[in-house]
């Protein structure tokens, strides 16, 4: 008995229900051989536009897609970038995080991530196994390395390193601008009238730490005004060391109108120990931080920071890294810094 349905075309049927799309069906759909198929994918062919459609239709219709492991076999490559990142829990670093993602994802690249603590030794053991797993490239996010490291692991894999200046054969450096961000701080509570101006720092010598010290400093002498180190606390970048940093201060009997925070987890903690002592912001005291994390202009009140868009550095140092890989110079710096002023910071009592 003759069917009344019409024998199926061969190589114009798809996969059955559960069943994925295969390398072959998307050939037979495009009337041509798998491997045509597999090097118009990687890019490792030159074919008509009219053939190329007919493989990216017959793609599309299955919804195939191919196996990132067997395309970096035939590349040579992995499509993954290792990202040594220092406290992946920090929200400053998760910004600077999705930022990498967002910026690989657009070029088929996938981020590795491992967190270096601050601490050369696991930064060294991150950098040191991420090579070990074929990464196309690795961007170190900021850390503690020292120039001559990051110049010889660059000689076996693409670098790029946010942080400090550093030239050298494939590597990308990238410096946020700390000492002019501090300046910034600093001159708009000098414009708004405060001469007493407190600093809280991050953990010693850190890099950014330093840079940020020096700032505060050159914008005070720019100012006219002598720099007094009982106005100096120590913080550890978040909101417990901006608590007691704050409390030591308060308790050391040194009088300030503001206080001017080496990050905005550290202010966040400022503004719950000068609550705590009684003490209004800015009525009593204007608080400034470094960073603007998302969050702080939801604070109460809104707090005036120093913005360094982490999240564009983020996408930058992707774009930076995949330069590097494709053989091309970047020509790529950080954003710059900028101030946002908020309802944290107001005149001097008494201006």
């Amino acid at each position: 008995m003759k069917s009344k349905f019409p024998a199926p075309t061969p190589g114009r049927s798809g996969p059955r229900p559960g069943q994925s799309a295969t390398l072959r069906m998307v050939a037979r759909e495009a009337g041509v051989s798998a491997s045509t198929v597999s090097r118009i994918i990687n890019g490792t062919v030159k074919v008509s536009d009219g053939l190329k459609r007919s493989v990216e239709a017959a793609i599309a219709k299955f919804g195939f897609r191919p196996n990132a492991a067997a395309r970096g076999l035939a590349l040579g490559k992995t499509s993954t970038i290792g990202v040594v990142a220092q406290a992946i829990d920090s929200p400053f670093y998760g910004e600077g995080l999705r930022g990498i993602e967002t910026g690989l994802r657009q070029r088929g690249y996938a981020p590795l991530i491992m967190s270096g603590n601050w601490r050369i030794e696991d930064e060294e053991r991150c950098v040191q196994e991420l090579i070990a797993r074929g990464v196309d490239g690795i961007i170190v996010f900021a850390g503690r390395l020292s120039d001559a490291k990051l110049k010889g692991y660059a000689k076996s894999v693409p670098i790029v390193v946010t942080g400090r200046r550093l030239r050298a054969p494939r590597l990308l450096s990238m410096q946020i601008e700390d000492a002019k961000g501090s300046m910034l701080a600093v001159r708009h509570l000098l414009d708004l009238g405060h001469r007493q101006i407190a600093f809280i720092t991050g953990s010693e010598n850190h890099p950014d730490a330093i840079e940020r010290l020096r700032g505060y400093t050159q914008a005070l002498v720019e100012g006219g005004i002598d720099f007094n180190p009982n106005l100096v606390a120590v913080g550890d970048w978040h909101e417990e060391g901006g608590v007691r940093a704050t409390l030591e201060l308060l308790d050391s009997k040194s009088r300030f109108t503001a206080l001017f925070c080496v990050n905005d987890q550290t202010a966040y903690g400022a503004c719950l120990a000068l609550y705590r002592k009684g003490l209004s912001v800015p009525h009593d005291v204007s608080v400034i931080g470094f960073d603007d994390l998302p969050s702080s202009t939801y604070r109460l009140p809104p707090l005036t920071s120093v913005r360094q868009s982490i999240g564009e550095l983020g996408e930058r140092s992707a774009q930076g890294i995949l330069e590097l890989i494709a053989g091309r110079r970047p020509r790529i710096a950080a954003p710059d810094v900028e101030l946002m002023v908020r309802e944290s910071t107001g005149r001097c009592p008494g201006s």
